[in-house]
């Protein structure tokens, strides 16, 4: 019962948060310089077309009434219509959200197991030539961010050495038809292995790019941790025991020390929604994080607002996720978070 109460109180104040951003957000949207009626329209447009539709966006209105108009909008699932695309908002975020997917989940994916693993090497060979040269390959992944190394692959392995696509999600005109809108997904459920190998080269570059800040935090962190636990008494006594350094690396080490990376990978995950902006804008990768640097550029209100609130929220469940983690690693805080309830 205390978990459940524990539960339900991170959904509260997951809401509240997200409230707090909506506010936020809401707010410099409005109040940043420039008539976004007259931006959605163009400089030609008649004064009384552009009268009208600032009334039909209430931008006559005091701020606090905007927003309850627009609040009540999103909550039932309209968050008015886009001034670039002139289409739903909701109707362009089914749309893109499925491309950013794709290249997110295949970076986390990358960013966990290379970083782990690693991680795990690194502390294996402490103080060797192998954990050295892991350590600056970390340090030369941290200090770069994630548009550098698109620009990098993009170059080496699109341009001077064609390995894989470049830009786009597939190759030429083929078409598939939509079930998810994640193209790896698709091809999967239709068994198109040719279609789904293609989506995947795409991926690769824009998806590594993306990982790469993320697998070299994950590696310094699982490499620090293990080496803290390989001075714990168990693992001395483990030693004394005779047991191999690969078992105590595996089996007694590994878990309690993936709970500082577990911590980290839940807002890794939400912080690649971010990181993707520029990565989509380089591959020309027509996802969401591009949509959203468009309607930035263009003052599309409407559409700015709607992506920064998937993103919140993609922050505040991966919280949520990790939370729950964590805990099914280390008995320790069901416990704290029973006897504090």
């Amino acid at each position: 019962m205390s978990s459940w109460r524990y539960a339900l109180r991170r959904l509260a104040w997951s809401i509240v948060a997200l409230i707090g951003l909506s506010i936020v957000i809401f707010l410099l949207s409005r109040v940043v310089p420039g008539d976004p009626a007259r931006m959605a329209l163009g400089p030609r447009a008649p004064e009384s077309v552009v009268e009208e539709l600032r009334m039909q966006m209430h931008l006559h209105e005091p701020l606090y009434t905007q927003y309850a108009w627009w609040l009540w909008g999103a909550l039932h699932g309209d968050f008015g219509m886009s001034l670039v695309t002139m289409r739903p908002v909701l109707q362009d975020i089914l749309e893109f959200l499925p491309a950013t997917l794709d290249l997110v989940i295949l970076a986390f994916l990358i960013e966990v197991t290379l970083g782990v693993s690693l991680g795990v090497l690194s502390a294996m060979y402490n103080r060797s030539w192998v954990d050295n040269v892991i350590r600056v390959v970390a340090y030369f992944g941290i200090v770069n961010p994630s548009f550098v190394f698109a620009v990098m692959f993009m170059l080496l392995f699109g341009y001077l050495w064609p390995i894989f696509p470049a830009v786009g999600r597939i190759s030429g005109d083929t078409e598939l038809i939509r079930i998810t809108g994640m193209l790896t997904v698709d091809s999967l459920l239709r068994g198109d292995l040719a279609t789904f190998l293609d989506v995947a080269r795409h991926l690769v570059l824009p998806a590594t790019a993306l990982a790469m800040n993320g697998m070299a935090q994950q590696a310094r962190i699982t490499r620090s941790s293990m080496v803290d636990n390989l001075g714990k008494d168990y693992v001395a006594m483990a030693v004394a025991q005779g047991i191999s350094r690969s078992r105590i690396m595996f089996k007694y080490l590994l878990r309690p020390s993936l709970i500082p990376s577990v911590s980290l990978m839940g807002l890794q995950f939400a912080a690649l929604f971010s990181n993707a902006f520029l990565v989509e804008l380089i591959f020309n990768w027509p996802g969401l994080s591009r949509y959203g640097v468009t309607a930035m550029l263009q003052k599309d209100l409407n559409a700015v607002t709607a992506v920064v609130l998937v993103v919140g929220l993609v922050f505040v469940v991966a919280n949520i996720v990790t939370d729950i983690v964590v805990a099914m690693l280390d008995p320790r805080i069901r416990l704290s978070t029973g006897r504090s309830s």
